[in-house]
């Protein structure tokens, strides 16, 4: 690691240090600046994706396994990290339809699903005729996961929530049970993950960072 990269680490474990004891003596606002810290590198990719990548996979590893995670979650797509045409495309299409919405978790069961817009259930009956959504009130529910901790694929050397898509028999065999979330709490009530897709024997391919946070 070079000095530049140490000291840029230890500005985030600082900043992130510093949110993490506002949000504990009930500071306000706290919560929603460690949540437009992950915005800002989501802007930050548009311009410079190396420099997002290499800072939010920094913010990552300073996090924790969530703890007791339990109901729905708001979310954003932060950046994929593909190649560049394609992560461009992907900026271009999400900024003008985001069929994702967030995720519901059940911190009894370890298990949760996908929130999706109520129009995502046209394009899914495209791409898996045979897999039936389920509607809500706010939209559809979709991709059952199970949820557990253990070492991060992409960080061995770090604990994570892994939200599990390929052991639910129920999920289209398409895409979907190739991709394992691994998520960490920056703070309570805020949540970063990586997206990895299993490219065969195990091996998983970082393709994206998402973000979470529990309603107010």
């Amino acid at each position: 690691m070079s000095e530049q990269e140490a000291t840029a680490e230890s500005a985030a474990d600082d900043r992130l240090a510093w949110l993490r004891k506002s949000v504990a003596e009930g500071q306000s606002g706290a919560v929603d600046s460690a949540w437009s810290w992950i915005v800002e590198l989501s802007t930050l990719a548009d311009n410079d994706a190396d420099s997002a990548e290499a800072q939010l996979n920094e913010l990552f590893r300073l996090g924790t396994p969530p703890v007791e995670l339990d109901g729905p979650t708001e979310g954003i797509l932060v950046m994929t990290t593909t190649n560049p045409a394609l992560d461009t495309v992907t900026r271009a299409v999400t900024a003008l339809w985001m069929p994702w919405q967030g995720k519901r978790f059940d911190a009894d069961s370890g298990t949760g699903d996908n929130r999706l817009t109520r129009s995502t259930g046209l394009v899914g009956k495209l791409l898996w005729p045979l897999y039936s959504m389920r509607d809500a009130e706010s939209g559809k529910l979709a991709f059952d996961f199970a949820t557990y901790v253990e070492a991060g694929k992409d960080d061995p050397d770090r604990q994570v929530m892994v939200i599990d898509y390929a052991n639910v028999e129920s999920n289209p065999r398409l895409v979907i049970r190739s991709i394992r979330d691994e998520l960490v709490e920056l703070v309570p009530g805020v949540y970063l993950g990586k997206i990895l897709f299993n490219t065969g024997s195990d091996r998983f391919s970082k393709i994206g960072y998402f973000a979470l946070r529990t309603p107010r």
